[in-house]
């Protein structure tokens, strides 16, 4: 049996939402991409689908096939997290390769944009890695790195990621909930659905972010204990205004990055010194709010 042509795939890293965090080789790689496939989460994200669209529309410089493949659903509390996830990746990764066989020819390059970098807390490159075990669909993939949420987050808040010779920990909201990390002064929070920062010591500082990049983002910083029911009400108020929410926090011993104003409730500027809580200048790149 003679082997199936090979399509190019490239993984691209897109950042967290704003067009511009598209690096050079980023441009580069989608100029020449015949078509792109989209995960659609349904009408909830249709917002995040349009922005991928627009930054198609602004690099690749001939004409291409947009290609939205369903998302299948996941249960969100599961008994058994690691069945369930495993599940998940399973059913992500033949609706891919379904889409990848249909609307990929052969010789042609199609794109997946994936938000931040490919490589941190994304499941992208272990379902292409399903993909390739199964050996039906030959696929020559090419991964292109993101700006990462843990870069803006720190950025956004002019702040750096650890302390002077400090181990750092990247972790989850659950596996936060066991305790801190042994031997690391600062933790960066990623994809907690829920965050209660129930045993958390309240004297951490906290610098968290959500929609980052967006015209819409939120930034808050302060002690934990000042504002971490802020920062719950400002979560809870924001989902429901979307339907999602993308958000990110960095946990410290240090407490230098605590702005002397801790005021909230939609402080205008360019910088986290200028309050807690915190909107993009109105001339964003992503556009007006």
């Amino acid at each position: 049996m003679s082997e199936s042509p090979t399509r190019t795939l490239r993984v691209v890293g897109i950042g967290t939402g704003d067009p511009e965090h598209l690096t050079l080789q980023a441009v580069r790689a989608l100029a020449d991409i015949d078509a792109v496939f989209v995960l659609d989460k349904r009408a909830e994200t249709a917002d995040l689908v349009a922005t991928r669209k627009r930054i198609c529309d602004a690099h690749i410089a001939r004409p291409y096939r947009l290609v939205a493949v369903d998302d299948p659903p996941r249960e969100r509390n599961p008994a058994d997290y690691g069945a369930t996830v495993e599940a998940w990746h399973a059913a992500r990764a033949e609706r891919l390769e379904a889409a990848f066989a249909a609307h990929l020819g052969p010789g042609e390059a199609g794109a997946l944009l994936v938000w931040g970098d490919p490589a941190l807390y994304d499941s992208t490159l272990r379902i292409l890695e399903r993909i390739a075990a199964r050996g039906r669909l030959r696929l020559a993939c090419e991964v292109i790195p993101g700006i990462s949420s843990v870069q803006v987050l720190c950025a956004r808040h002019a702040v750096p990621l650890n302390a002077i010779g400090g181990a750092i920990c990247i972790t989850t909201g659950r596996r936060l909930a066991a305790g801190w990390p042994e031997g690391v002064e600062s933790v960066v929070v990623m994809l907690d659905g829920d965050p209660t920062f129930a045993g958390l010591d309240p004297d951490l500082t906290i610098h968290w972010g959500a929609y980052l990049g967006a015209p819409d983002e939120i930034l808050v910083a302060g002690r934990l204990g000042d504002v971490a029911d802020d920062i719950r009400r400002l979560r809870a108020e924001a989902r429901t205004r979307h339907g999602w929410i993308m958000d990110i926090y960095l946990l410290s011993r240090d407490k230098s990055g605590i702005p002397k104003d801790k005021s909230l409730g939609g402080v205008q500027g360019q910088g986290p010194w200028q309050g807690a809580a915190l909107h993009p200048p109105k001339d964003s790149p992503f556009g007006s709010p």
